[in-house]
């Protein structure tokens, strides 16, 4: 798996994690993230992170506040590329895929926030792209809405991105050496 891939980390930011906001198993999210992204800069893979940049001063990814930035557990070392955006889609009005195609990349391991949002667009546009996309079952997040749990969007969104779209692993089984 390591000749032609990367690790694709989407809006894991300080302002996702807001005590308002309730995300879903932020603090099991980090813990998730941590040795996978430990395992891809072991391996050699690229680790990419995707920050999303929000358009009003009063949201909590605005670029110029303190919750733009990739949270404090997962900081990028250097090396590391950070891609901004202002879309669902990563690939969108960013550099993402001139610098996939840089690297030689072939094979997204995709995982992040928010589940029904950038990582959905991310996956399908990923795969519509031409990439092997392997979607983290467990690394990825969201919030409660007024029709259904975080609990069941993540559920739905794996099933449904499952098979057509993505590869799903849990991330204990991503090993970066295959």
């Amino acid at each position: 798996m390591t000749d032609n891939t990367a690790l694709l980390i989407i809006d894991v930011q300080i302002g996702m994690f807001a005590e308002d906001l309730h995300l879903y198993h932020g603090a099991e999210l980090i813990a998730t993230l941590q040795p996978l992204i430990k395992r891809a800069r072991t391996a050699g893979v690229p680790v990419i992170y995707v920050q999303h940049e929000d358009q009003n001063e009063n949201e909590p990814l605005w670029p110029a506040g303190p919750g733009f930035a990739v949270h404090p557990a997962l900081q990028p070392a250097p090396g590391d590329l950070i891609i901004h955006k202002r879309n669902p889609d990563s690939f969108q009005d960013t550099p993402l895929q001139t610098e996939l195609e840089r690297l030689g990349v072939k094979r997204l391991v995709i995982a992040g926030l928010q589940t029904e949002f950038c990582v959905d667009t991310t996956c399908r546009r990923a795969f519509s792209l031409g990439y092997a996309v392997t979607l983290v079952q467990d690394g990825h997040s969201t919030y409660d809405t007024d029709l259904l749990s975080a609990e069941q969007i993540i559920a739905h969104h794996n099933q449904n991105l499952a098979g057509w779209f993505v590869a799903l692993k849990p991330a204990a089984e991503i090993a970066f050496t295959e």
